[in-house]
């Protein structure tokens, strides 16, 4: 059973888009920087000071040794890191779902079904909690991850936690009623929309939304639209620096677009969006939070590399959204 909107990894589009870093702040507009190709291969600084633990939870299909490296990169930058241990195997065990009615008419709950990842979760946070002397902890979220972070502080609470950041999550449902979409949750993230906690940005929590634009996906037959920027989210935080940008769509899709296309329809019901490979960028964002959008970088760690296709974990991705672990 799978528990998170997601598909494998996919090859890369020739040639791979400009990498740049974007937030929105009350309009579509998009604050943009973009890295330089020394920038890109740049290592982190060395650095004496330790910041609050982290603590990363691993995404459908992924293991703890998909995050090693980056677990090094935060520590290279001060952060104390802990990776909740999770094997390829384990997830096997969201099958158990199988057996609850509500898998087959749509309404599954999280629990007892993603119990033994949220034991995971508890455990590393425990560990984390050691490194912490007395402070409070960030949670980055990968892909499923991220949602599974936002039951887990529905069901063990905040009081340890600080941050929740989260890379590439499929955050929403997706719609009902549209020809060709099934819910590949089976309800969970209807579950998570309507009983989790909304996101905030405020002094006390913050929810940090990372998205990426690697790809634009494409409908199978017509024509696509030219480009979705997605859904307007107001936070209050002021964007020094704001600037348009105009992407025109290919003017042929090709069969790649096409196929990724269908992934990000069973995600967010429509296909000419753009997206990180797997999850849409509209669905990686939550009303309430600080979203922030990454060109160029693609979904998953594996097939992934730090020099022509980047995700969310590679050096000079991670110099982007770093900071909200810092402060």
């Amino acid at each position: 059973m799978a528990v998170a909107l997601a598909s494998p990894p996919l090859p890369p589009p020739s040639p791979p888009p400009e990498l740049s870093i974007s937030s929105r702040s009350r309009c579509r507009f998009r604050c943009s920087s973009t890295l330089s190709q020394s920038d890109s291969v740049s290592s982190p600084p060395i650095v004496s000071t330790t910041y609050r633990p982290a603590v990363i939870l691993p995404g459908l299909g992924n293991n703890t040794n998909d995050y090693q490296k980056l677990a090094l990169i935060l520590k290279d930058y001060g952060v104390p890191t802990v990776i909740a241990k999770v094997s390829r195997i384990d997830w096997l065990r969201n099958a158990a779902g199988l057996l609850d009615s509500n898998y087959w008419r749509g309404n599954l709950r999280p629990r007892p079904v993603v119990d033994w990842y949220l034991q995971r979760v508890e455990e590393a946070v425990n560990e984390a909690k050691e490194l912490a002397q007395g402070s409070t902890l960030s949670l980055i979220g990968h892909s499923a991850g991220g949602w599974l972070a936002r039951v887990y502080l529905q069901e063990y609470g905040l009081s340890d936690v600080s941050l929740l950041l989260t890379l590439g999550t499929p955050h929403l449902p997706p719609p009902k009623g549209v020809s060709g979409v099934i819910d590949q949750t089976r309800g969970l993230l209807d579950y998570v929309e309507k009983h989790c906690a909304e996101a905030v940005y405020t002094p006390e929590f913050r929810y940090v939304c990372v998205a990426g634009r690697y790809i634009q996906g494409a409908r199978l037959v017509g024509s696509s639209n030219n480009d979705i920027s997605g859904v307007t989210v107001e936070i209050d935080q002021s964007v020094s620096e704001m600037t348009a940008i105009d992407k025109p769509a290919p003017s042929s899709a090709t069969l790649q677009a096409r196929f990724v296309g269908q992934g990000y329809k069973q995600v967010c019901g429509q296909a000419d969006v753009w997206g990180d490979g797997v999850v849409p960028e509209i669905s990686a964002h939550l009303e309430g939070a600080l979203n922030i959008t990454l060109d160029g970088v693609y979904h998953s760690p594996v097939g992934s590399d730090d020099e022509t296709r980047l995700w969310y974990g590679s050096p000079s991705v991670v110099k982007q959204w770093i900071n909200h672990l810092l402060d």
